[in-house]
């Protein structure tokens, strides 16, 4: 693919990001840049981002977990703990337009990293960072990740078994969730200075992130500073909202209009329902909620999920087959949209890769450049930085 690389169409097209992160919440944010068009450089240690080793590859490094959060960059692997090495990525952050880490505060601090350093070579820098904990705040030095903020937020808690326990969802929903929260808050950061021409400093937390998420629908009570006249939307809460098991598998079905609920007991069949008193009105069938959703549970049974589909979609009636992991790839409107793409990679061969999700009618974002090898561009990159090879090869050279 190297020599063959697309031109960046997207709406970041010409910006330029340092991309100082590891594992997912990190990189996830700048590889979003990185889609949009932005040209994104990923320094990495001289043992490479922790995430290469995980999942299916054909090549050590390349780990799929990797491959996922790390599309649209060049790689450039450096020892900051080297004088030489922070002075080639200062210089490099001269000409850039973002700087983004996820370190700890300290850390950059003692790096000398941090946005006061940094600022003083580029006043017109963007300097993200992303914490579990705010910046300035007690917790701000505390080592976070996604399992962890999933407890402390109450979310695992949600996401409680039968048993009462708290369970964490099974994916890194804060970490993908304050990743993309980072890129949009990185976007109006360079909108301001689009405007102003002023860079500044803005951070991310992991915990207030997932709290403003999640408490859109659960603060509830809370909203009036009464708490104890309960917290939690209860039609989230109930054990019945799940997807319905049908004849030969499952549904995932949602009416919320009376006209909705009103075809939907009759597609089932309990037509006189809808003027029962309990689900007459949007305000009788939130106060009812288990009693709704279990009419669902025993009318879905009826029919088979395409029975169904065919059906309550003509109906306006939002409904689609519980797919399986595994059914995603044969799913007919991710084949129509052509969501998985197959490229070639230069050294793993052919790969699937998930499309971005946004549309733009003038600046397309794309995808590139696929997961690029462990320090893959170090020479590139450091060349357009004023380097020649001997310097490089002295910056680059592995100590005993």
């Amino acid at each position: 693919m190297e020599g063959h690389v697309q031109k960046a169409s997207g709406p970041l097209a010409g910006i330029r990001v340092i991309d100082v992160t590891t594992v997912v919440l990190g990189p996830f944010a700048a590889q979003v840049l990185g889609d949009m068009g932005a040209d994104v450089i990923k320094v990495e240690t001289t043992e490479g981002d922790a995430t290469r080793s995980i999942g299916p590859s054909r090549t050590p490094g390349m780990g799929s977990y990797f491959a996922a959060l790390n599309r649209n960059k060049r790689s450039l692997a450096l020892d900051l703990k080297r004088p030489d090495a922070r002075e080639a990525l200062l210089r490099l952050v001269e000409g850039a337009d973002v700087f983004v880490h996820n370190m700890r505060a300290g850390a950059a601090q003692r790096l000398g990293l941090d946005y006061a350093s940094l600022a003083a070579r580029n006043p017109r820098l963007i300097y993200a960072s992303a914490s579990g904990f705010r910046k300035g705040s007690s917790l701000q030095e505390f080592p976070a990740y996604d399992d962890l903020i999933q407890g402390v937020s109450g979310v695992a808690s949600l996401n409680a078994g039968p048993d009462g326990a708290p369970r964490y969802f099974p994916t890194v929903v804060v970490d993908k969730l304050t990743g993309t929260v980072l890129a949009s808050m990185i976007g109006m950061a360079l909108f301001h200075r689009e405007r102003t021409g002023e860079g500044q400093e803005l951070n991310v937390p992991m915990m207030e992130t997932i709290l403003s998420f999640m408490l859109v629908e659960h603060l509830w009570a809370g909203t009036l500073g009464e708490p104890e006249k309960g917290l939690g939307y209860p039609r989230m809460l109930t054990p019945h909202r799940r997807p319905y098991q049908t004849k030969d598998g499952y549904i995932s079905v949602i009416a919320v209009s009376d006209t909705q609920w009103r075809k939907l007991f009759e597609a089932m069949g309990v037509g006189h329902l809808i003027e029962d008193p309990r689900f007459r009105s949007l305000t009788a069938r939130a106060e009812n909620v288990d009693a709704l959703y279990a009419t669902l549970t025993e009318g879905m049974r009826q029919r088979t999920t395409a029975e169904w589909i065919a059906e309550l979609r003509p109906a306006d009636i939002p409904c689609g087959s519980a797919n399986r992991l595994e059914d995603l790839f044969d799913d007919a409107y991710l084949e129509e949209t052509g969501f998985f793409q197959r490229m070639e990679h230069p050294v793993e061969g052919e790969v699937v890769v998930p499309a971005a999700p946004a549309w733009f009618s003038r600046s397309p974002a794309s995808v590139r450049r696929l997961w690029p090898r462990h320090g893959e561009h170090t020479r590139e990159i450091l060349r357009e930085a004023g380097y020649d090879d001997a310097a490089i090869d002295a910056m680059t050279e592995k100590r005993t």
